[in-house]
């Protein structure tokens, strides 16, 4: 007899769904900064949450999506 099983299970998916948050809100937060005027140099460009924390956020997000992937569903 063939048993249909699932690749994944409720866990792996709600892995996917929190690694696609975090890398949402890292390019969320990496946007804006820009001048409305090119020849006005704007400083909130180079602020720590758009050098620092969005691209953090954006690896943690593919290193929790990595984990889903490759983690196994209890049998």
């Amino acid at each position: 007899m063939s048993k249909n099983t699932f690749l994944f299970d409720k866990t792996n998916y709600v892995l996917f769904a929190i690694g696609l948050a975090f890398i949402a809100l890292g390019f969320a937060l990496m946007s804006g900064g820009g001048s409305e005027d090119p020849t006005v140099y704007n400083e909130e460009l180079f602020n720590a949450q758009r050098i620092t924390w969005a691209p953090l956020l954006i690896v943690v997000g593919f290193v929790v999506e990595v984990f889903a992937i490759l983690r196994r569903p209890k049998a």
